[in-house]
């Protein structure tokens, strides 16, 4: 019988706990309107994670957040992927600690769907100095991105990029938009271009395993992340290049000769 309820309710730290005190194998499915992740326990472990595009320790903190949506833990389904080699114990600290953490930027930062843009002051006096981080996501902020896809762009987790933005809100130097009702009526990428994308994620992760799920989803996120702010195949032929790189550093030259035959069905 799966174990189900409400997040509202329930901590999801609190909820992997428990199960995992009792060793059981499974996975904890979550679903918040369009978004699902899940994370995979192993007699009691958790081995694996994902939240759309996010895979192991980030998913798990990503997810430990939800203040809403529901959770179904499913006993017996297993996963060949291990993407998450830090304990429990550890892993379940770090969650609780940005859970507290969240609230505070919360106050800020409502949602991470929310749309960074610059507030113009006519009358601002003195010097402006922020540090490497801060002029990063500043970069990144182009009036269309939310925070979900600067974090994707600049490479950085979403909790990251909230902590940046967070002082620059409260600094007054940006303010966030609510996207609304009209964010589903937003132009989205080329979906062709996007089943490319897809594609070639299933190929390299079929071809390189667990050891370079890290690598083929680091390029994947960048490279859909650029093409949803309007770039071409080439944003995909740079992800090619790229894992093909790590993977011959990862299984040798012959791994990637043959992952770059196999991508041939890509372009």
């Amino acid at each position: 019988m799966a174990f189900q309820g409400s997040l509202a309710e329930l901590h999801l730290p609190d909820i992997i706990q428990l199960i995992s005190v009792s060793g059981k194998s499974g996975v904890f499915q979550l679903v918040d309107g369009p978004h699902q992740g899940q994370i995979y326990l192993h007699e009691g472990k958790i081995v694996h994670a994902q939240l759309d595009d996010t895979a192991g320790e980030e998913a798990v903190y990503a997810l430990a957040i939800w203040s809403q949506g529901d959770f179904r833990f499913e006993h017996g389904v297993a996963t060949e992927h291990r993407t998450i080699s830090k304990s429990n114990t550890n892993l379940l600290m770090e969650a609780a600690r940005r859970l507290d953490e969240w609230r505070v930027l919360s106050k800020k930062i409502p949602s991470t769907n929310h749309i960074p843009e610059f507030v113009v002051q006519e009358h601002r006096e003195g010097q402006i100095n922020l540090n490497t981080s801060e002029w990063l996501i500043l970069s990144k902020i182009d009036g269309q991105r939310s925070i979900k896809q600067m974090a994707a762009a600049s490479g950085l987790s979403v909790f990251d990029v909230a902590k940046i933005l967070y002082g620059l809100v409260a600094t007054g130097l940006i303010r966030l938009r609510d996207p609304g009702p009209a964010a589903a009526a937003a132009p989205v990428a080329n979906q062709e271009l996007l089943g490319k994308l897809e594609r070639m994620r299933e190929i390299c992760n079929g071809a390189l395993g667990p050891v370079g799920a890290s690598v083929v989803n680091k390029h994947y996120v960048k490279a859909k992340a650029d093409l949803e702010a309007g770039s071409g195949f080439e944003a995909i032929q740079e992800a090619i290049t790229q894992i093909a790189r790590a993977s011959s550093i990862l299984k040798g030259p012959e791994t990637r000769d043959t992952l770059l035959e196999q991508l041939k069905a890509v372009r």
